[in-house]
């Protein structure tokens, strides 16, 4: 096979008119046909890669996350399975890594290193050394998932600077989780063998951890938006840069993937090369990716794109086969057997309440577009007391926000909340970092309950209430992704989601900042299933 081209060499700064001459999968020739651009042909650029991405949070299987990814010309991913680890222990990364093998897309899975990421919460699995190890030894897993214990690390925890030994022992890379961290902090952090970041929220501190030696990954999600206060760093810092997008949700794959980074970021007059080094070929360097990069002898992944611009993408090809054309994807839907634990029982609305004379702890700030919270005081005169039982108070926008133990029955945890903005209803999901365990936020008891029992009425999904209207989006996969098609998936998300912020939301993704509310490894408040957690002090308030 041969296709011809503007031929992006990103590697030596060049574009020129050639041809591809491709067989048994391979780039066999590139032949030279004229210098400079053939306005009249298209581009043909490697593949992009998402150099961080946890699949489940698309809630799609990953044969379903390829199905979508590959029309906007992602090749390859660095899949970091530890949602589903969380919930399914080493059977859940096992079935990630035999369902992506289904289609033709190059998952490069990680071995999660935190499971659980906290012992402040109920998680379903617990992945020891010995564990992280075995998976480690495996051809196919390629890098030691991000180090979210980093108060382990520099504590020198022996459990954790065992898992971070066995990966360097096997010559693969440590992927760092390392928010706010700055100074002497961040400089050992890094020294003790983490190469990437990508939870960097300002330019300060990602300059902080590159001067130490720190690869730093860009990251725009559904939740977390990094990339305008991070994207200059490509001027300075070309060879050390790369994009991800952590968590997307369905709705938003649907749309877009790394090449709207690429379009944002030469929209912003970075140099064309600088962005597609990110886009396309650090990620294959660092990590030592079975992605081609447009060389002879490499595996035939590659794009066309009709433009360096908007980074419209024609055509997606994997290993010489056309995976996508002009906007659809050739990647069939595919059967998937259901992995999941999901053990806990219907509650009742008298678990959630909260007497007036409980002690009061302060409420979470959900900061829309960010995964750090704040904590804010409050005293009871801010919440509604009805029947001698503190509740939801709309009008200072402080809702009611519940954890519950999806894995046995136990108490409730209950906090406070302000920014979700709901005027009435209430939404529940299972989707929640990262023990996955059932959060819920609402006007009152009743919403919330309800749409608490949706979801454990099948076994893990997100639902939403909105008076006498219930609607939940069934997620039996491990209570984190469906194994329908990713499209049907993708519209059904956007209708619920929609329904969300018609309660009076105003964050961009109500469902996908809910999810973060239990993330106990970000700063500052967040809320597991065990009671309000202090990130900063790392203990419960």
């Amino acid at each position: 096979m041969a296709i011809q081209g503007n031929i992006i060499d990103i590697l030596n700064r060049n574009i020129f008119f050639g041809e591809l001459y491709i067989s048994n999968g391979r780039i066999e020739k590139i032949r030279h046909l004229s210098d400079g651009i053939n306005t009249a042909a298209s581009f043909i650029c490697p593949g992009f890669i998402d150099a961080h991405v946890h699949i489940e949070s698309s809630m799609l299987v990953p044969t379903a996350f390829a199905q979508l990814a590959v029309v906007h010309g992602t090749v390859a991913t660095i899949s970091d399975p530890h949602e589903i680890a969380n919930v399914c222990g080493e059977a859940g990364v096992l079935f990630m890594i035999e369902n992506g093998k289904k289609v033709p897309f190059k998952f490069h899975f990680g071995a999660p290193s935190c499971v659980p990421a906290t012992v402040f919460e109920t998680a379903g699995a617990t992945l020891d050394a010995d564990a992280v190890t075995r998976l480690l030894e495996r051809e196919d897993i390629y890098y030691l998932s991000e180090m979210m214990n980093f108060p382990g690390v520099l504590n020198k925890d022996p459990e954790v600077l065992q898992k971070i030994a066995a990966a360097h022992a096997l010559n693969k890379p440590v992927d760092g989780h390392a928010p706010g961290l700055r100074g002497e902090t961040a400089k050992a952090y890094i020294e003790a063998g983490i190469s990437t970041d990508h939870e960097c929220f300002t330019r300060e501190e990602a300059m902080d951890k590159l001067k130490y030696g720190m690869k730093i990954i860009i990251r725009e999600g559904s939740a977390a938006k990094n990339f305008e206060a991070l994207v200059g760093l490509l001027e300075e810092h070309p060879d050390e840069i790369m994009f991800c997008s952590d968590d997307k949700h369905p709705d938003s794959l649907a749309l877009g993937h790394i090449n709207q980074l690429c379009a944002r970021a030469v929209d912003h007059e970075i140099d064309l090369f600088n962005v597609l080094k990110a886009a396309c070929i650090n990620p294959v360097l660092h990590y030592n990716m079975e992605v081609g990069i447009l060389r002879e002898g490499d595996p035939a992944d590659f794009i066309i794109l009709n433009d360096l611009d908007n980074f419209q993408v024609l055509a997606t090809y994997i290993n010489g086969e056309l995976v996508a054309e002009k906007g659809k994807s050739l990647i069939p839907d595919l059967p998937c057997h259901l992995i999941n634990q999901f053990n806990c029982q219907p509650r009742t609305i008298g678990d959630l309440k909260v007497p007036e004379d409980a002690p009061l702890k302060p409420a979470i700030e959900a900061l829309d577009g960010q995964l750090i919270t704040n904590a804010i005081p409050i005293t009871k005169v801010d919440l509604i007391n009805k029947d001698g039982n503190l509740c939801s108070n709309p009008a200072k926008d402080l809702l009611k926000m519940v954890v519950v133990n999806r894995y046995n029955d136990a108490p409730v945890a209950i906090g406070f909340v302000k920014n979700f903005g709901f005027k009435r209803g209430a939404i529940a999901s299972s989707v929640a970092h990262d023990s996955h365990n059932i959060i819920a936020v609402g006007v009152d008891d009743e919403s919330i309950c309800e749409a608490i029992n949706l979801v454990i009425r099948e076994k893990g999904g997100v639902s939403c209430v909105d008076r006498d209207k219930g609607a939940v989006l069934p997620l039996p996969v491990a209570g984190l992704m469906s194994a329908d098609n990713g499209y049907e998936v993708a519209k059904s998300y956007t209708e619920i989601d929609l329904m969300a912020k018609h309660l009076g939301s105003r964050l961009g993704a109500p469902f996908m900042t809910l999810s973060f509310m239990a993330l106990l490894v970000i700063p500052h408040l967040k809320l597991s299933d065990k009671g309000l957690f202090d990130g900063d002090r790392f203990q419960f308030c």
